[in-house]
């Protein structure tokens, strides 16, 4: 079987969608199996894997949807990636990068790394959808624990958390905490 027809439906559901959308929800829209779906988006992975297309289908937060392939967005991004208003400053990106490879962690511990306060930075973060509350931590007090959201997954291109890039020694000592909060 060549799952043609199979592929066109997925692709057709992947274009309509406007945010990622898992495979049991593409088994739902469509009827067919997960097991032909996984199928047909192999299909689909190895149709717009050729330099004739710009773009591809990606796994991206736990779903499934069309982008511009790599090279073509760092071209594109400047005027389809998000406004230069919902650009994030230094101290936005970094109290992001911390959350990301530390998570789940309190303010005080973003504080403790950051050695200023987070306060706005993790207020921009909530507003912005790129971080929440995962839940309390079991100390006095029961501080807030963030996290990232599917949201921060979407706009950096990752699968999940674990495709971050890597962190070399001298960065992994700027991102571990110096003991309890």
């Amino acid at each position: 079987m060549e799952f043609i027809e199979e592929a066109a439906l997925v692709e057709a559901v992947l274009l309509l969608e406007v945010e990622p959308v898992e495979e049991s929800v593409i088994s739902k829209v469509t009827g067919l199996s997960k097991e032909v779906v996984l199928l047909s988006l192999e299909v689909l992975v190895d149709r717009f894997n050729g330099e004739e297309h710009g773009i591809e289908p990606v796994r991206i937060a736990g779903g499934w949807a069309f982008a511009p392939k790599e090279r073509l967005w760092n071209i594109l991004k400047e005027r389809y990636g998000k406004q230069r208003e919902d650009r994030l400053s230094r101290a936005a990106l970094e109290t992001l990068s911390i959350i990301a490879y530390s998570q789940p962690l309190t303010r005080t511990e973003v504080e403790n790394i950051r050695g200023v306060s987070a306060d706005g930075m993790i207020r921009t973060l909530k507003e912005k959808n790129l971080i929440k509350e995962v839940g309390r931590k079991e100390t006095p007090g029961r501080p807030v624990l963030y996290g990232t959201t599917k949201e921060f997954l979407k706009i950096f291109r990752l699968k999940s958390i674990a495709d971050l890039p890597k962190l070399d020694e001298l960065e992994e000592e700027r991102f571990a905490l110096d003991g309890p909060e």
